[in-house]
Order: C-alpha cells, then structure tokens, then sequence
C-alpha cells in the first residue's frame, strides 16, 4: 500500500526499503545481511581479543555500517533535497551518525544490523500476505484455443478473441473468457473465482465464467464477452486497485505520523542538549540518551502492520470468494447498521418453479399437472417452462393440435378430443368457467379442461437455500435493520419477507425508486452508522453506488451492479455477507490490538531512553521486536477461518 512518505514518517509503508526485494524473493537482502553481518561480528570479536586501537576499530565498523546502512544514509539525503524530512531514514541515519561521532562504533553497526533484520522479515510478511491475492492473480489464462472458419485450431491471446467466435477448452485447462457452451460436457473447478472446492458440472447453453479450470471434460464454448469485459480480468482489476482506498485507520496513523514524527525529533533534541545547559553533566551522556530516544521513536510497528492487516483482510476475503475494492469498505462493515436486500436473484435464485398443486374435485395432482403441461408444451414463457420442468415427462405432442396463445390471458389447445385452458383467472371467466380465485399472492395458473375447472398450480420464485440464516445471523451481528427493496408485486414482496422475517418491505417499485427508498432509510440509521445494499440487476446499479456499501452478486450478476458495487459476493451467496462482516471485525480488532501494543510499548521505552535507563542497544531491540511483534500479528488476518 503506498503511502506519502512524509506524511507517513515510516518509509516501510512506502516501499519497505527494498522494492527490489519483491522481485528475487529477498536475495539481494539476504546477501548484504550476511555480509555485513559477518563484518560486523568479527569486528566484535576482534575487539574482545585485541586492542584494535580507535581508527582500525572506526574502519571495521564503519565497513559493517556502510554495508548495511550506507542505502538508508543515501535514501535520507535524497528526501532531505526533495523536502521529506522526518521519515524513518532521517531518524536511523541521525542516531547512527551521532553515534558513530561520541565513538559509539559497535553501537551504530548494531542499529543498521538490527534494522536490516528487521527489514528483511517485515518485507518476508508482506509477500507472505499477498500469497492469496498472487493465487488470485494466477487465474489469468495464457492464451486461447481459437477455432478458424475450416475448423483449425489456433492457439492465440485471450485478448485477440472477439465475441461470438468458438474456442475450445480441453481437460486441465482455464477457460479463458466468458461464454456459453455449445458442446460438450464436463465438470468446473469454480474455487479461484468462488472460493468452493465442490466441482460444477456444465454442459450445452450452459454460461461458464473466464478463470475456471476445466477438470475433465472437452467443451466448446462460444465467446460472450471479450476479455476486457470478463469475469477474470474484472477481477483482478478488483483486487489490484483494493489498495488504493485507504481505511479511515490507515489515514489516522498517517496523520498521527505527520506531527509524530518531528514532535520526538524535537524532544530527542531537547534531552541532548538542555540538561547540559542547564544542570551540567557530560554532554556525550546526554547526546547518547537523546540518540537512543530517536531509535526508540521510529513508529514503524505502527506505518507497516496497520495497511498489511487491511491487506491481509483483503486477500483472506478473495480466498473465500468476496472481493473488496478498498480497505474503506472492509473498516465500514464494523459499522453495518441497515442491510437493504434486493429479492429476485439476491435473496431467491430468479428461477421459477412449482411451489404447489391444488387440484378441484376428482382431479388428482398428478392429473392436473399432466393437463397443465400439455397446455403450456408448446410455449417459452418462464411460467411454462417451470410447469414443463415439474412435470419432467416427454410430452407427445401429435396428439396436440389448435394450440392458441390468448394475449393477457393464457393458452389453450386441442389434446386428442379434449380441449385444455391454462392461464390467469381473467382467462376463466372468459371462457364463463366457474371457479374461487385463490387468496395467495404468488403467481397462479389456472387449468381446466372441456370447460370444466381442475384446480390451479402456484408458481413462485425459490428461496435461495442460505437466505434466511443470513437474516438470522445479521441480526445477531447487531445489524438493527433488514430491509427488502423489489420491483416484483408487493403481495409476493411481503410473504417472501415474512418467511425470512425481514422487518421492512417495498415491492412494486422501479430503479430510481429504489434510489429515493434508500436515501430515506440512509436518514434513519444511527449516527456513525452504515447502510448496505445487496442486488444483483442492471436496475440495481444505481442503487449500489448510493449505499454507503454496495454488495453485488458476482457468479450471475450484472456487469453494471458488480461495477458499482464496492463488493463483490462471487458465489451468489448472501450468507458471504455474514463472513465478510467476520472478517472486517476480525481485521479491525487485530488492527487495533497493535495499534495499542505498539504504542504502549514505545512510550515505556521512550521514558527510559530519556531518564538514561535504556542504552542504544535496548532501542534497537525495542523498535525491530515490537515491528516484527505486530507484523506477525498483523499476518493472521489473512488466515482468518
């Protein structure tokens, strides 16, 4: 995470003192640790056994020194030109070089000894933390199995694709843009999008999403989008921006650091020299106590552990299938007052399905789904399709004949002598059959046969399995609110949100809308508070971006919502709403867990440096233990279960 190194007064933050480390794995670091350090230990030695006199002992060390400090010196000149003064390579350059003028040689070896120690473990834990985003970032294909007009395969950039042209994905192989199959069956590895280790199978006018592993089977598939739209490159754009919105925690340290850090220059400066103006006593004493309280300040515990634990938390959300954009949204969970719930495709799966028979006099079920089928064999309509789909027999349709679609109405047709309706009550008293409209708010389709009523079959959207222990467990959270915003009629709107006992409900309403209904519950949350928002339509981008967080269904959601949304749930789960507020928490009670550590910590030692109960050596200690204390600390996020 990059941060103004002035502002910062930790250049750890910045770069962590060896960008160049990110790129060999720490080699170069491990090399001038162990020279230096080798240098260093057999000045130490050399000096215990031999009386080196002061210029051969001042060369030896100065050696160590510059070996491992003469980079931190160099860097706090260069900011020193460009106006960065009080950053961390000021403080260890300052207290080194003091050091080394009151003869303290082994001493300013020892702090750039200790620092690069500590320098190569703290940049050791940030490419640890980034382990699950480089997973992430793996999903990327390399190329493409292009099918030419003659049939030719022809290995090309995933980027050189268009949509509606036919690539091929054999066994083993990422797929490598969004599309539909057209031929083909096999199973999906989903977990780098998903997070779930459980396959899913595919086949023919089946959608598959770019960065999925094919495990067993050949499937062609036809493009659907290009690969700057796709699902793979619309992630990893995700997580390599998430840095960029820092949490309001990250923004404190900043500004803590920006009057921290020359506040303690000035008082180091004060300890070293107002006592000898002013009660006497040797000025070496002082000046090394003030030295040693500039090494001791050095908040560097603080500046790095506080945007890795964010990052962390970024990186453990990914591997579990939510992407966050920004550290932000993952502190503003912890402040999750209203949750907002759009229904179709959120809270149910969007697909309809037979919730009931209700069969009339001597019709069976069975007999009346049978007739319902044959009515609706010939149709598209979702509503027959979800019929067709309970109903699961091959229908004979040489026997159907004089089939007819009435607009507004329903359909009727011929089947061998008998003539079968189905469709809405209003298609009943059309053709002046009697029969009791059903008192229910779902969809109903009415059915009879040679004018004679059978019964009526409700049709109704299916609940998502994990919906209701979602609502269940926001409120446990401390969530004060559910909400459900829908376009779908409100008499449904409300049996679905009894049924999950949601508090508040509006159905019947269009996008902007959803807008005004959100900016007025957006009035009624608590002071500090956070609303959410949870869709997944093209009608629900707007709302999105007016939440306070948007959350967007990412396995089967829009391209609009999931680019509004500030996360994104990719398995279409809301209970991952639950495990992204648990790792928010998680993230901020661990945040501050060093935050407190690391300045309880330091103000004790800054005491005894200044009262001369803490020597150069304790300082360095102090500022490399407590750093790597709160990186270790900091690094559990990413493995939060």
């Amino acid at each position: 995470m990059k941060k103004n190194s002035a502002a910062s007064g930790c250049a750890h933050c910045e770069n962590h003192g060896h960008d160049h480390a990110h790129t060999d794995g720490g080699k170069t670091e491990i090399v001038k640790l162990i020279s230096g350090a080798f240098v260093f230990v057999a000045g130490m030695v050399f000096s215990h056994f031999l009386d080196l006199g002061q210029y051969i002992s001042l060369a030896v060390f100065l050696v160590s020194y510059l070996i491992l400090g003469g980079e931190i010196v160099l860097r706090a000149i260069r900011n020193i030109t460009r106006g960065q003064i009080f950053d961390e390579h000021f403080l260890m350059s300052a207290a080194t070089i003091g050091a080394l003028i009151i003869g303290e040689y082994p001493e300013a070896a020892a702090v750039m000894l200790f620092y690069q120690i500590g320098e190569y473990f703290q940049g050791l834990a940030v490419r640890r933390s980034k382990k699950s985003i480089a997973d992430l970032m793996d999903i990327r294909p390399d190329y493409a199995n292009l099918v030419g007009e003659n049939g030719e395969i022809t290995i090309v950039d995933p980027d050189t694709v268009n949509v509606g042209d036919i690539i091929i994905v054999k066994p083993g192989e990422k797929i490598p843009l969004d599309g539909v199959v057209v031929d083909g069956e096999s199973m999906l590895d989903t977990a780098a999008l998903t997070g779930e280790a459980l396959p899913k199978k595919v086949s023919a006018a089946v959608p598959v999403l770019s960065g999925c592993i094919n495990i067993n089977g050949v499937l062609s598939v036809e493009v659907t989008k290009t690969f700057g739209e796709s699902t793979v490159a619309r992630i990893i754009d995700l997580v390599e921006n998430a840095s960029e919105k820092k949490a309001p925690t990250e923004k404190f340290i900043t500004k803590f650091a920006r009057y921290y850090t020359p506040a303690v220059v000035g008082m180091a400066l004060l300890i070293a020299v107002i006592p000898s103006l002013f009660l006497g006593g040797a000025w070496a004493d002082w000046i090394n106590r003030g030295l040693v309280f500039l090494v001791i300040s050095c908040p560097c515990a603080l500046v790095i552990s506080i945007p890795l634990g964010f990052f962390g938390g970024i990186g453990g959300a990914s591997g579990k299938g939510i992407l966050v954009k920004g550290g932000n949204y993952l502190e503003a969970l912890n402040e999750l007052d209203i949750v907002v719930f759009d229904k179709t495709g959120t809270l149910t799966k969007g697909v309809f399905q037979v919730s009931s028979l209700n069969p009339s006099g001597s019709f069976t079920e069975n007999e009346l789904l049978e007739l319902a089928a044959n009515a609706e064999a010939f149709s598209n309509h979702p509503i027959a399709l979800s019929v067709l789909n309970a109903y699961g027999l091959e229908i004979d349709k040489t026997i159907l004949s004089e089939y007819d679609e009435i607009a507004g109405h329903g359909v009727c047709v011929k089947s061998g002598s008998r003539m079968i309706y189905a469709g809405n009550h209003r298609l009943m008293k059309l053709m002046g059959i009697s029969c009791e409209e059903a008192q229910d708010a779902r969809t109903a389709v009415y059915v009879a046969v040679d004018n004679e009523f059978a019964g009526y079959i409700i049709i109704a959207d299916e609940l998502k399995p994990d919906s209701k222990k979602t609502i269940s467990a926001l409120k446990a959270k401390g969530v004060r609110k559910t909400v459900m915003l829908t376009g779908d009629n409100p008499g449904i709107a409300e049996d679905v949100a009894k049924e999950l006992d949601i508090d508040e409900v509006y159905g019947g309403l269009l996008p902007d809308q959803k807008v005004e209904m959100v900016g007025m519950l957006d009035s009624r949350k608590r002071p500090k508070g956070k609303l959410a928002f949870v869709g997944d339509g093209i009608n629900d981008a707007p709302v999105l971006a007016r939440a306070d967080i948007g959350f967007a269904m990412g396995g089967l959601g829009s391209d609009a919502a999931i680019e509004a949304a500030d996360i994104v749930l990719m398995t279409d789960e809301p209970s991952k709403l639950v495990d992204a507020i648990d790792i928010a928490r998680f993230t901020k009670r661990i945040v501050w867990q060093n935050i407190a550590f690391s300045m309880g910590v330091k103000g004790v030692f800054l005491l005894l440096g200044a009262f001369g109960a803490a020597t150069m050596w304790e300082a360095v200690f102090a500022d490399v233990g407590v750093a790597l204390l709160a990186i270790v600390n900091a690094s559990r996020v990413g493995r939060h279960r």
